[in-house]
């Protein structure tokens, strides 16, 4: 289980951080759109379904418990979350952390043009200083990171331990052997 668990978790943890990368590539450098990095979260962390069926599938038989399938989930969406992170991470020392900034200047330039006041926008500009320079503690980027890709692995493992602890649920296609 660890085996497919360090697979799964390694491909959607690295799928997700390359998309993320490429996307801002992409963007000139700039944040994109967060919706668009949930659903790339989301596409990535899929793998945690395809892990879990390949054990139920080729693994156990057909047979797997929800909690069984809970626990591989898990362990899925934690390697996962932890390769993403420190994908990360490489990219934002790497890049002397860019996007950072650029994400402080696109909020503010937003708050501005929303009609955000001289005194509130200082206030804001504040704010945005202490993020960048809470982003210079490793610590501190990591567990962004992981905060940001974990609630999505769990919610992925909760349902795919749902549907595929059910045996007539996509079925392999091979008819379970008689014990």
């Amino acid at each position: 289980m660890l085996r497919l668990a360090l697979l799964f978790g390694g491909l959607a943890g690295t799928f997700v951080a390359a998309a993320t990368i490429i996307g801002i590539t992409l963007n000139a450098g700039q944040p994109g759109n967060r919706l668009i990095g949930y659903l790339v979260m989301l596409l990535g962390m899929a793998l945690i379904f395809v892990g879990v069926k390949h054990y139920r599938d080729r693994i156990v038989d057909g047979d797997i418990s929800f909690g069984r399938a809970v626990l591989l989930g898990l362990m899925i969406t934690g390697i996962g979350s932890i390769t993403y992170a420190v994908l990360w991470d490489i990219y934002l020392v790497a890049t002397d952390f860019a996007v950072i900034s650029a994400y402080a200047e696109v909020y503010l330039e937003n708050e501005r043009q929303a009609g955000a006041t001289s005194r509130e926008l200082e206030a804001l500009a504040a704010q945005q200083r202490d993020v960048i320079e809470s982003y210079q503690n490793p610590l501190f980027r990591i567990a962004i990171a992981v905060s940001e890709i974990l609630p999505v692995g769990m919610l992925i493992t909760l349902l795919s331990a749902a549907v595929l602890s059910n045996r007539n649920f996509m079925p392999s296609g091979t008819p379970p052997t008689a014990n």
